[in-house]
């Protein structure tokens, strides 16, 4: 998980769990309120109803019941029940509700004063009163449906504005981070685009600007300034001492070239060891001045030239060095009906030195001296697949394959600078070109991108 999403995440599970406890806070609250308030109107209903029945002499019970039942502050599924300081019902509402009470709720009455407890939808009340030096006691049950209703209607309207807030929280502190965070996005995007071909690139950076990502920019360009200039003149050394190495290789193979000529005997095979060698030490030589070369030109200045052709060209130069080479080409049709495919922009010299360098390849390590050349289109994009035979090389060797100087195991019997697939990749990375390698069935493929 990115720092943006990691930063979004915890800043919305904050303040949604923050919104989410305040919520809570206030349902809670009020249903408390809707409970004290509740219970003080069942406490003035057993009071007046106490009062109604033993002070006012002109009241029977009958006409209680009928004043009970009309009464403006009636309550809902209500039934009150009076006893006498023996636990005698003395009074028992019209309604046919009923109230679930034992003589130890009486007990509790005497004991305490006063209970308030919950019985399915109903709540119920007792309370003991004092009525000229003798003890009454009252019980009351009724559902408070509307305060009830009050409190549905609260909690649903808090669920929807918390889902609300947390998706709007979600939203703009997505929003928010994403645009703040915008310059280090950008920071990585350019950083990304600088490699040994890039490596002059800078940064953009605003002045006098204090932000923290301008100023890692700007003493990011000061880092790559000197690395920049240790990399030239580390460049530039081994670009020299190669040039100055070919003059005295170039008299060597000359001498030696002449002995050859002009001796026969038993020294041919030591002189001829000699040119093979020097020949060898040429190669080094062209491939450390091709991988030094500064070449930073933009592939959009180069012509458009043709895969094929270049691919036939490399063709050439491949067999007159290997003469039992077999190669197997072949253009898929979809590719061949439309030969502006196969148009790029690149250089056709150094694309050439690419592809002679990966079918040689193929060749010196393939089982049967057979390489298959095929490109074709897939996904959009031109592809160029160079397979050859040959059992797995280590899954070490895998990961060295395009450094510099690095060989496998299986490149003892043949000879070779490891060298090779390294300038591919330099050559094919300059043209914004892609290289892979994959091994299956016992074929090795290097498949090239374009």
């Amino acid at each position: 998980m990115t720092i943006k999403h990691k930063i979004t995440l915890y800043s919305s599970l904050f303040f949604s769990g923050f919104y989410a406890l305040i919520a809570l806070f206030i349902v809670m609250s009020f249903a408390s309120f809707r409970a004290e308030e509740f219970k003080e109107r069942l406490n003035e209903k057993a009071l007046t109803t106490i009062r109604l029945l033993l002070d006012v002499k002109e009241l029977d019970n009958d006409l209680l019941k009928i004043i009970d039942q009309n009464s403006i502050h009636q309550l809902y599924d209500e039934k009150t029940l009076i006893f006498d300081e023996n636990f005698n019902l003395i009074y028992s509402s019209l309604d046919d509700t009923k109230i679930h009470w034992t003589t130890g709720d009486l007990e509790i009455l005497k004991t305490e004063g006063a209970y308030f407890k919950s019985e399915g939808e109903n709540e119920i009340y007792g309370i003991k009163h004092l009525n000229n030096g003798k003890q009454f006691y009252a019980i009351v049950s009724a559902n408070d449906n509307y305060g009830k209703s009050k409190l549905r209607y609260l909690t649903t309207i808090v669920i929807i504005t918390f889902l609300v807030f947390l998706l709007a929280t979600w939203l703009f502190t997505f929003t928010l981070i994403k645009k703040q965070l915008k310059p280090l996005d950008e920071f990585h995007e350019n950083i990304s685009q600088i490699n040994d071909l890039h490596i002059e690139r800078q940064l953009a950076t605003k002045e006098n600007s204090k932000n923290e990502i301008d100023l890692l920019s700007i003493e990011f360009n000061q880092m790559m300034s000197r690395i920049t200039e240790v990399y030239n003149l580390q460049k530039d050394f081994t670009a020299h001492v190669s040039h100055e190495l070919r003059t005295p290789l170039l008299k060597l193979s000359a001498q030696v070239e002449n002995q050859l000529l002009q001796q026969k005997g038993e020294n041919d095979l030591f002189l001829k060891s000699m040119m093979q060698d020097i020949a060898q030490l040429n190669e080094l030589i062209n491939s450390l001045l091709l991988l030094t070369k500064n070449n930073q030109t933009n592939p959009r200045e180069y012509e458009s030239i043709r895969i094929d052709e270049v691919l036939y060209a490399a063709f050439e130069k491949i067999s007159h060095d290997f003469k039992d080479i077999s190669i197997d080409f072949s253009i898929a049709e979809s590719v061949a009906e439309t030969p502006e495919i196969l148009e790029v922009k690149a250089s056709p010299n150094l694309l050439e030195i690419a592809f002679s360098n990966l079918i040689k390849n193929a060749y010196l390590y393939s089982d049967n001296k057979k390489v298959q050349v095929k490109i074709y289109k897939d996904n959009h994009k031109l592809k160029l697949s160079i397979i050859n035979a040959g059992s797995k090389i280590a899954d070490k060797a895998e990961d060295i394959l395009f450094k510099p100087f690095k060989r496998g195991e299986n490149t003892a019997d043949s000879k070779g600078l490891g060298i090779g697939l390294t300038i591919v990749k330099r050559i094919l990375t300059n043209f914004d070109f892609s290289i892979e390698y994959t091994f299956g069935s016992y074929t090795h493929q290097f498949l090239i991108i374009f």
